[in-house]
């Protein structure tokens, strides 16, 4: 072991993860970490030697920046995965021993869990909408019948009664059952279950892509020993990258049943969701998605046939249809159009930078205890049930259309013209936005067939009332999704602006409506593909591709200008070092050396054990070099990395010897690459298990076999730039940093993902100037 001196900081640094704040919420993608890193640069009296050659660009600062400086105070101790495939002698020795057959089961059983992730979100999904619709019709049919019998009282007593149990009930699922759960999946099918039929300004989208993400999950622990639920099969899949695969799986299955988006679930995962993507995984992804439409359409085949789900029909999951067969295209259309995009990307980060606050002093109310939970979540839905009940009764009574197609006033607990306090004959416009599901009131704000247009006044209220409500409900703890009180907000906003230029345009409202609902999510999501393709899906209509996009790009583009997407700021509060697909442009003007740190641990290539648990107890690093030095090589040289769950493997099974010059062939009959599959949570290999003896501290250990013999290495003059997108688009955990000149050690440092984060890098030089376009 040789560790160069000098004291280093702790670094932490993650690919995707969970939630580890008091409230829990989804994520975008979703692996999930657990534990610390740590790792450490090179940084000798060498470089004051050397200053003609090797002086970093920047005047070098001391690092004041620790990881709590850098996410704030939800600190949560993450680790990196290991996304690469460790190429060592083991592996090939395994490989090179596989059967054909063996190959067959193997791919064989993929396409099996990509099977059964797809049936189980399906399955989910529709057990999802089936119970909020049912919870929620029932309590607004209680509702509307008081109001009938004019008992105004008792019908406001009942609705928010209702909607204050059922936020309870769902926030003590997060503040009791969640922490427990460990992400098994429960709380967020039930608490989004509650939390929707509540009535709060949330959607059911979040938690599915979190809820698919579990089921995932579960599925590629690789079965479990305490149950007896594992053979031998199932444990080729107890390593990172296959678990990340079906876990990106879960997620687009999430969006795919929430949406019956299959292929905007797809692009979500692309585009949002997973930070690393190969063709064989856009394969299986596709297959689930399918599966999960394919189960989504045969429920409801069966609830409109067999009349068994209540009040769950064909309306039960979000589907629209927006008629557009006389889409015509005209300057001043286009105009009003691109002034939409505009002011809802003003709007959106608005939303996003208020979001942010809003969040940040729930943190801290959440942490008060379960308690200051729950009353927030109380108080919220009882805010939400006023709203709702007594804003219309400011709205006009507007008498029903001669020639509508349905039924006026409605007497359906989901209808389109609700009649509230107005007289036979009358109905109550802003009504049927508020005491109707989520999902009813985009269909209606979306509905063609709505004959007698919304009033302007109602419009602008319903709007104003979603957009600050849908600010002041996200981050209470119940499982909650962000795309429904977008789309809420954006299609008021759209019918509302269509109202204002009807005299200039040709357009449909009900379009107007569907392009203010894209341009939100632009404006708050910063998603283009997949909201596109995810709203031409649930319109059925491709004439619409041109206008969407255009109003996508136009919104996206202004909120830029302002502030990050929403799902960035919300990594951001929880505490999730999240790297971006690009560099930042100062990150140019600096290079590879500039940002490692030591101190920097290295084993030779035989090592004694005594190094190695004095490493493994004084450092957190997770990555270690390996340098085999004379008399095995005729200079020091990189040999390659080893990972600190390795060595507790190689340590736990004694593979020791008194020889320093031995070379171990027993390891191969000992240990597989099935002794190295990543256990479950909880069931890894720990330091204090292990037992060695005293007579065994001064032996010695072949690392050889274990070692990654062709790790990922940059020379220290890259830029750093260049090496944080490597990083990135690799899936990296570690990156190693060798020597531009001979007669140096053959490794410089290690960089992680703490190396590239923006904040590590600014704390180090504090004289740059982060400006975007420097």
């Amino acid at each position: 072991m040789t560790p160069t001196s000098g004291e280093g900081a702790e670094k932490m640094d993650a690919e995707d993860g969970v939630n580890c704040s008091d409230y829990e919420h989804d994520i975008e993608n979703e692996d999930l970490w657990d534990g610390n890193e740590e790792s450490g640069g090179y940084w000798s009296g060498i470089y004051d030697r050397n200053k003609a050659h090797t002086k970093p660009l920047l005047m070098k600062g001391t690092n004041t920046t620790s990881q709590i400086a850098i996410i704030g105070a939800n600190l949560c101790p993450i680790e990196s995965l290991d996304y690469e495939i460790f190429d060592n002698e083991i592996l090939k020795n395994d490989w090179s021993s596989r059967k054909k057959v063996q190959i067959i089961h193997y791919v064989m059983l993929k396409w099996g869990f990509a099977l059964l992730i797809g049936l189980g979100t399906g399955l989910v999904g529709f057990f999802n909408s089936f119970a909020v619709e049912n919870i929620a019709g029932f309590k607004l049919f209680m509702t509307t019948s008081l109001m009938s019998k004019h008992r105004y009282l008792e019908a406001f007593l009942a609705y928010a009664g209702a909607n204050m149990c059922l936020a309870a009930a769902a926030a003590a699922l997060c503040a009791f059952i969640a922490p427990a759960a460990a992400g098994s999946g429960i709380p967020e099918i039930f608490g989004s279950i509650l939390g929707v039929s509540a009535g709060f300004v949330v959607g059911k989208e979040g938690p599915m892509v979190h809820t698919g993400a579990c089921i995932a999950s579960l599925l590629g622990q690789g079965g479990s020993r305490k149950y007896h639920l594992t053979c031998t099969w199932l444990r080729y899949f107890k390593n990172d990258r296959d678990r990340r695969d079906m876990i990106t799986c879960g997620a687009a299955a999430g969006v795919a049943a929430a949406f019956r988006a299959p292929v905007g679930g797809v692009l979500f995962a692309l585009e949002e969701a997973a930070t690393w993507w190969r063709s064989a995984l856009l394969w299986r992804t596709f297959f689930t998605t399918a599966v999960v439409a394919i189960v989504l359409r045969v429920a409801i085949q069966f609830c409109a046939t067999g009349g068994k789900c209540g009040l769950f029909g064909e309306g039960g999951l979000i589907m629209y249809d927006v008629s557009s067969a006389n889409i015509t295209y005209s300057a001043s259309g286009i105009f009003a159009v691109l002034l939409m995009g505009a002011i809802a990307g003003i709007l959106g980060s608005i939303y996003n930078y208020l979001v942010d606050k809003v969040v940040r002093t729930y943190s801290i109310i959440n942490g008060k205890g379960a308690f200051s939970k729950i009353s927030l979540v109380v108080t919220i839905a009882l805010l939400t049930s006023c709203c709702y009940y007594f804003l219309p009764w400011i709205a006009y009574c507007i008498p029903c259309p001669s020639n509508s197609t349905v039924i006026c006033p409605s007497v359906d607990e989901s209808g389109e013209y609700k009649n509230f306090q107005c007289p036979p004959g009358y109905y109550n416009d802003l009504a049927s936005l508020f005491l109707n599901t989520n999902d009813d009131a985009i269909r209606n704000l979306f509905s063609p067939r709505i004959i007698k247009e919304f009033h302007i006044t109602s419009l602008f209220i319903y709007f104003a009332t979603i957009y600050c409500l849908g600010i002041i409900t996200y981050g209470i703890a119940i499982p909650s999704g962000l795309f429904i009180p977008v789309i809420l907000a954006g299609a008021a906003y759209g019918r509302l602006f269509g109202r204002l230029f009807e005299t200039i345009t040709k357009l449909d409202r009900g379009l107007f409506a569907l392009l203010g609902a894209a341009s939100f999510l632009g404006g708050t999501m910063r998603m283009t593909v997949s909201i596109c393709v995810i709203l031409l899906e649930l319109t059925n209509d491709l004439l619409l591709l041109p206008l969407v996009m255009l109003v996508l790009l136009v919104s996206k583009t202004v909120a830029d200008s302002f502030n990050k997407g929403v799902y960035d700021q919300i990594l951001k509060i929880k505490g999730l070092p999240y790297l971006e697909a690009h560099a930042e442009p100062y990150m140019r003007n600096l290079v590879t050396r500039d940002v490692v740190s030591g101190p920097l641990i290295t084993f030779s290539g035989i090592e004694k054990v005594r190094n190695i648990l004095h490493a493994l107890h004084t450092t957190g690093h997770n990555g270690f070099p390996v340098i085999d030095e004379p008399p095995f090589s005729d200079a020091p040289e990189l040999c390659g990395l080893v990972l600190r769950s390795h060595l507790l493997v190689l340590l736990k099974e004694k593979i020791f010897s008194r020889d320093r010059g031995f070379a171990n062939p027993v390891i191969f009959q000992r240990i597989s690459t099935l002794d190295f599959g990543k256990a479950g949570s909880g069931k890894e290999i720990k330091l204090e298990d292990l037992d060695i003896q005293e007579e065994e501290i001064d032996m010695y250990v072949d690392l050889h076999p274990i070692t990654n013999a062709s790790p990922y290495t940059v020379v220290e003059t890259m830029s750093l730039a260049k090496a944080a997108i490597l990083f990135r688009q690799h899936g990296l955990r570690h990156m190693c940093v060798v020597p531009k000149s001979q007669g140096r050690p053959p490794v410089v440092g290690i960089l992680t993902r703490h190396d590239f984060m923006p904040e590590h890098v600014l704390g180090l030089y504090p004289d740059i100037k982060p400006h975007k376009w420097q």
